[in-house]
């Protein structure tokens, strides 16, 4: 298959079947980018998401457009991104005549009430992956990072303390980069 048509094809995959957002589709862009095709390393895969979540804009979409560009340059990037975007610009035209036409029927309320729990569960998945990954990938543990993502818990889940998660992104890449400076010495 061309290089080109697989990653439209894969992100349309990723698109389509990635309900409810970024953090949801991040699985299923691992599933495609480093298990089905190899196109990027496990460790590759962590600093895509770092950076898509980094990055303005959706984190899928970034991803995409990343992903696009390491595997087939500025085309790779039109059909990936492309390829993530369609699904969705398809359905949301299709649900907002359906929501439409059958917003006050029970049915749909019901259906609606179903399908948010495992939302819920796949971006909890998708979070502890995450976490795995970047606590436990090395073949020792990163007590660096260990202690970041304490303190980024501690102070998101603080109200005392003010800081958002724009902030403490922030802060953390500064500190990266200061570990980074400091190590590299």
């Amino acid at each position: 298959m061309n290089l080109l048509l697989a990653l439209f094809v894969s992100f349309f995959q990723v698109g389509l079947f990635s309900i409810g957002g970024g953090y949801a589709a991040m699985p299923l862009i691992q599933a495609q980018t480093v298990d089905l095709h190899s196109w990027l390393t496990l460790v590759e895969f962590a600093n895509l998401v770092t950076i898509a979540e980094m990055t303005p804009g959706p984190i899928a979409i970034n991803s995409a457009t990343f992903v696009g560009m390491k595997v087939a340059g500025i085309p790779g990037v039109f059909a990936a991104t492309l390829g993530n975007i369609l699904p969705s610009v398809i359905i949301m035209l299709i649900l907002a005549k359906l929501y439409e036409k059958y917003s006050k029927q029970t049915l749909l309320k019901r259906v609606l009430e179903g399908v948010r729990p495992v939302v819920v569960s796949a971006i909890f998945v998708a979070g502890i992956s995450l976490l795995q990954l970047a606590l436990l990938s090395f073949s020792k543990p990163d007590f660096f990072a260990v202690g970041v993502f304490i303190v980024a818990f501690i102070a998101l889940n603080n109200k005392k303390v003010p800081l958002g998660p724009i902030i403490l992104l922030v802060l953390g890449a500064l500190t990266g980069i200061v570990h980074y400076l400091v190590v590299a010495s």
